[in-house]
């Protein structure tokens, strides 16, 4: 296989890993509804901006590439 197509197809296969980890993750764990996430609403208008979910996943993200870089 080129090179790629094969970092195309390992891409894919961890993007399904982390949405199937999301889902499972998401009946336990309310990702995007903590508190401190940004939500107006005014009529037909919601804007929602995730700002401590996002500062948890960073968290966690660089914690376990801290890890797997030893």
């Amino acid at each position: 296989m080129p090179g790629i197509s094969k970092t195309l197809i390992i891409l894919g296969i961890i993007l399904i890993a982390a949405g199937l980890l999301w889902w499972l993750v998401g009946r336990w764990l309310p990702l995007g509804r903590l508190p401190g996430d940004v939500v107006y609403e005014k009529n037909n208008l919601k804007i929602y901006f995730p700002i401590v979910t996002c500062i948890i996943i960073s968290i966690v993200a660089s914690l376990l590439l801290a890890l797997f870089r030893r």
